[in-house]
C-alpha cells in the first residue's frame, strides 16, 4: 500500500510538469486574431493563423493582435480657427490592424499612438479653416483628416477607414451672434420675397389696366362686380353715381319725345 502511494506521487511529480508544458505549447487563436510569434527574441515572418497552434515553451513568445475594427473617441480639443474663433471639437476614428507584425514591431502601443496622432492632426487641420467652413463642410474635412491619419499610420500596419467630426462646441457669445445673423438673414429673405410679390402684382395690375383701357366695357363690368362684392360682405346701403355711358342712349332720345308731346298738344 505504501509503495502504491509512493508511485502515485512520483507519477504526479513527472506528469504534472509534462501537462503544464503541453498546455503552454498549445495556443488557440480566434478567427479575428493573429498571433505574432517571437522565437528567442526574433520575430517570425508569418503570423500564426486562427486555430490550434503549437509553440515551443520557453523559446517562443506569442503576442495576440486583434484585426477587428476599433472605434476610438478622440477627446475634445480646444482649437482656434483661422478667423480667431475658439471652439471645442471632438471626433471619432475608425481603424483596424492590417499588418499584425508591423503593429507589434513598429510601435509600442498602436492604439495609444493612433489616439495621440488623431488629436494633433485634428488641431492642425481644423486650425487652418474658418468657422463657416468647419460648420458647413464636414465631409470635406473628414476626408482630409482620414487621408492624413491613414498616411501616417500606414507604416504601423494600421488602416484608418473613417474619421468623423462629432461635435463642435461654440462659445455662448458666438452662438448668440450666429442666432442674430440667422434672424437677420431670414428677415432679409422675407423682405425680398415680399418685394418680388409687390413687383409681380404691380405688373399684373398694369396689364389689367391696359386691357381695360382698350375695352371700356370691361372696366364697367369690373366696377359693378366690385360694388356687388362690397354689398355682399358689408350689410350697408351703398350710394354710387350711375355711369353716364349706361343712360346716354336714353338722354339722346329725350328731345325727340318732348317734340312729339308738343306736336300733339298743338293739334289738340
Amino acid at each position: 500500500m505504501g509503495g502504491l502511494i509512493v508511485f502515485a506521487k512520483i507519477f504526479l511529480a513527472i506528469a504534472g510538469p509534462i501537462v503544464a508544458i503541453v498546455a503552454a505549447a498549445l495556443k488557440v487563436i480566434n478567427e479575428y486574431e493573429r498571433g505574432v510569434l517571437f522565437r528567442l527574441g526574433r520575430i517570425l515572418p508569418s503570423p500564426k493563423l486562427p486555430g490550434l497552434r503549437l509553440v515551443i515553451p520557453f523559446v517562443d513568445r506569442m503576442v495576440r493582435v486583434s484585426l477587428r475594427l476599433i472605434v476610438m473617441d478622440v477627446p475634445p480639443q480646444d482649437i482656434i480657427t483661422r478667423d480667431n474663433v475658439s471652439v471645442n471639437v471632438n471626433a471619432v476614428v475608425y481603424f483596424r490592424v492590417v499588418d499584425a507584425n508591423s503593429a507589434v514591431l513598429t510601435v509600442e502601443n498602436y492604439i495609444e499612438a493612433t489616439s495621440q496622432l488623431a488629436q494633433t492632426t485634428l488641431r492642425s487641420v481644423l486650425g487652418t479653416v474658418d468657422l463657416d467652413e468647419l460648420l458647413s463642410q464636414r465631409e470635406k474635412l473628414n476626408a482630409k483628416l482620414q487621408e492624413l491619419l491613414d498616411r501616417h499610420t500606414d507604416p504601423w500596419g494600421i488602416k484608418v477607414t473613417n474619421v468623423e467630426v462629432k461635435h463642435v462646441d461654440l462659445p455662448t457669445e458666438m452662438r448668440r451672434a450666429m442666432a442674430r445673423q440667422a434672424e437677420a438673414e431670414r428677415e432679409r429673405r422675407a423682405k425680398v420675397i415680399a418685394a418680388e410679390g409687390e413687383f409681380q402684382a404691380a405688373q399684373r395690375m398694369t396689364d389689367a389696366a391696359e386691357i381695360m383701357e382698350s375695352h371700356p366695357m370691361a372696366l364697367q363690368m369690373r366696377y359693378l362686380q366690385t360694388l356687388a362684392e362690397i354689398a355682399t360682405e358689408n350689410n350697408s346701403t351703398t350710394i354710387f353715381p350711375l355711369p353716364l355711358d349706361l343712360i346716354a342712349p336714353f338722354l339722346s332720345k329725350l328731345p325727340q319725345t318732348k317734340s312729339r308731346h308738343s306736336a300733339l298738344e298743338t293739334e289738340d
